[in-house]
């Protein structure tokens, strides 16, 4: 059999040819949200609007995050379009991480996700 290498995207358009997949767009999501704690932090941020780093930080205690994978997490997803870091020039030093238009429109999809999955939970377990 043939593999089929094709370029990934990242949701930006940046080629990385060093990843095999599907050639199919939800690829270039899929590859940003399957990433660790990445749901989960669109997920929370959403539900709160703006969250600072240690708001968030709180809000994820159930998984412990480890600090500089959150940290590097959040800066893909800024990257990506999906958050919006703002920095304010206070003392001390405050920053808050809202969604964007996508990572709203993200959300809302997750959110649908997540509740087809869960129907479809209660339905294979009835």
């Amino acid at each position: 059999m043939i593999e089929n290498k094709t370029a990934e995207f990242s949701l930006k358009g940046e080629k990385n040819e060093n990843f095999w997949f599907c050639p199919c767009s939800i690829n270039n999501v899929l590859n940003v949200i399957s990433k660790k704690w990445a749901i989960l932090i669109i997920n929370t941020i959403g539900y709160h609007g703006k969250l600072r780093f240690n708001e968030l930080l709180f809000n994820l205690k159930r998984i412990k995050p480890n600090p500089k994978t959150l940290t590097n997490r959040l800066r893909e997803l800024e990257e990506e379009g999906l958050l919006v870091r703002e920095k304010f020039s206070e003392i001390p030093p405050r920053v808050e991480y809202s969604l964007t238009r996508d990572g709203i429109e993200l959300r809302n999809i997750l959110k649908s996700l997540v509740d087809w999955a869960d129907k479809r939970t209660k339905e294979i377990d009835s």
